[in-house]
């Protein structure tokens, strides 16, 4: 059975936590959802992001969502794919230089990444987007041209995928995210 590895903390956005964590469980692989400086049963608060008209999003309190993995236990050579959820989290997980060490593991070995809405606050604070093309919250996107990436203005409900890298703006894609996700991690799915 194939690890993944995903990348969480609080406040990240809800949607994104725990919608990408239960169809990769639903599909059979052995997910890890870690966030530094904690341990396999803790748990983090989530946020929930809305499109509601506003300038930006609106923010509600999310549900709690138990970590099933200990941070400090991950060994990035033991898993397949990594997959990183947007929200406020990534804002401060990016500072950890664990995170970005092992966000840089993934993409030297080339193996699959996907990372959704502020989730790419990770992958341009680990330096791994240079040359890259991609997309996030649209928010995100000066970071991403700043970091030296192709920023790619993707609809709400879209993914982009440039080699071992998917990304989405945010949690509308997850059918489009997740199907990517999935073809670079080698799954098939027949119906």
């Amino acid at each position: 059975m194939k690890k993944v590895l995903f990348l969480t903390g609080d406040f990240a956005e809800d949607y994104e936590t725990m919608v990408p964590f239960q169809m990769l469980l639903m599909v059979g692989y052995d997910v890890h959802a870690v966030c530094p400086d904690k341990k396999k049963g803790d748990t983090i608060k989530t946020a929930i992001h809305d499109f509601e008209g506003d300038q930006t999003y609106s923010e509600k309190p999310g549900h709690n969502f138990a970590l099933n993995y200990s941070f400090a236990d991950v060994n990035p050579s033991d898993y397949a794919g990594l997959v990183i959820a947007g929200g406020r989290a990534p804002e401060y997980l990016r500072l950890n230089p664990k995170v970005l060490e092992i966000t840089k593991h993934f993409f030297d070995a080339d193996k699959p990444v996907a990372a959704v809405c502020h989730g790419i606050q990770i992958l341009t604070a680990a330096g791994v987007v240079k040359g890259r093309k991609l997309t996030a919250y649209p928010a995100v996107g000066p970071e991403v041209i700043v970091a030296g990436g192709e920023f790619q203005n993707t609809p709400v409900d879209g993914a982009y995928v440039d080699g071992n890298l998917v990304t989405s703006p945010a949690w509308p894609a997850h059918p489009a995210f997740i199907r990517e996700f999935l073809k670079l991690m080698g799954a098939t799915i027949t119906i």
